[in-house]
């Protein structure tokens, strides 16, 4: 309760600075949203979840509306970097200057979505359902039994989950198929991550360094993730530019660069996960 009061409490401090567009404030409230998401999932066996199931669900919205603008941020940065670091003569046709106008117009919509989002019924009745979840929590009847059964049993099934699809994306060739479940993968390791983090008081050191070693397999599958999506944009830039008669060589070479960081990064997996899927790691919790 005092982890989801403090995530509650980040949320509502963030929405002025989200108002006024400051760095990184999206993002953070977007990731409180998330860590609230996956906290009242994971420990539905301690609060109840005919209360807790409608305000992850508006959550989930809140944090979709949220994502379009932060996307859009991270996936600029990106694409903005690759090309500012490319050879001049490599750079062939106006690349910076479509790169820019399509940002404008992508991050003008998305920022919209964001602005609408906060000033809607919606998010102000969301706001009060976490105000009443705070103050009068739907506790169950594991709420009074002890930390190291309930938590431990909350975090190992999480943690069962992004075990099996971790394995079954290392089971698929490399492709859409694989991509789509390694997003998967990635989004298990979130909600690990997050439901090893309430527990940090009650059970120490162990659930700490589990966390810490999902986190690591999270920053892969995130890596990789980043890549899929830069890749999808830099097709439909490309055609863009051929439509317009313009050289696609840049979009290309860019391209060629995220597949060979998708492909680094499935090659680091493996070894990531041997590292958060260690025995050691799961007995310790345990006991």
């Amino acid at each position: 309760l005092r982890y989801v009061d403090g995530q509650v409490h980040a949320l509502v401090d963030l929405d002025p600075a989200v108002r006024r567009g400051l760095p990184d404030s999206v993002h953070r409230m977007r990731v409180a949203c998330r860590r609230l998401r996956s906290t009242l999932r994971s420990y539905r066996a301690v609060l109840e979840r005919e209360v807790t199931d409608p305000i992850r669900e508006e959550l989930k919205w809140l944090g979709g509306e949220l994502g379009a603008e932060r996307d859009q941020e991270v996936l600029m940065e990106g694409l903005g970097v690759r090309i500012g670091a490319s050879p001049p003569e490599l750079v062939l046709g106006p690349v910076e200057a479509r790169l820019q106008a399509w940002h404008v117009s992508r991050s003008s919509e998305a920022r919209q979505r964001t602005l609408d989002a906060l000033a809607s019924p919606r998010y102000l009745a969301l706001l009060n359902s976490l105000a009443t979840l705070t103050q009068q929590p739907p506790l169950r009847r594991k709420a009074g039994r002890k930390p190291e059964k309930v938590m431990v049993k909350a975090i190992l099934k999480e943690y069962a989950r992004l075990a099996g699809r971790v394995a079954h994306a290392l089971e698929l060739s490399p492709g859409t198929e694989r991509d789509a479940a390694l997003h998967q993968a990635r989004k298990a390791a979130k909600k690990t991550r997050y439901a090893t983090e309430p527990a940090r008081a009650s059970l120490g050191k162990p659930v700490k360094r589990l966390g810490k070693r999902v986190k690591a397999v999270q920053k892969v599958l995130g890596d990789h993730q980043d890549t899929v999506v830069a890749r999808d944009a830099l097709r439909h830039l490309a055609l863009a530019a051929h439509a317009a008669g313009e050289p696609g060589f840049t979009w290309g070479l860019v391209y060629g660069q995220e597949q060979a960081v998708a492909e680094g990064r499935e090659r680091e997996l493996p070894t990531a996960w041997a590292d958060a899927s260690k025995p050691g790691l799961r007995k310790a919790l345990v006991h």
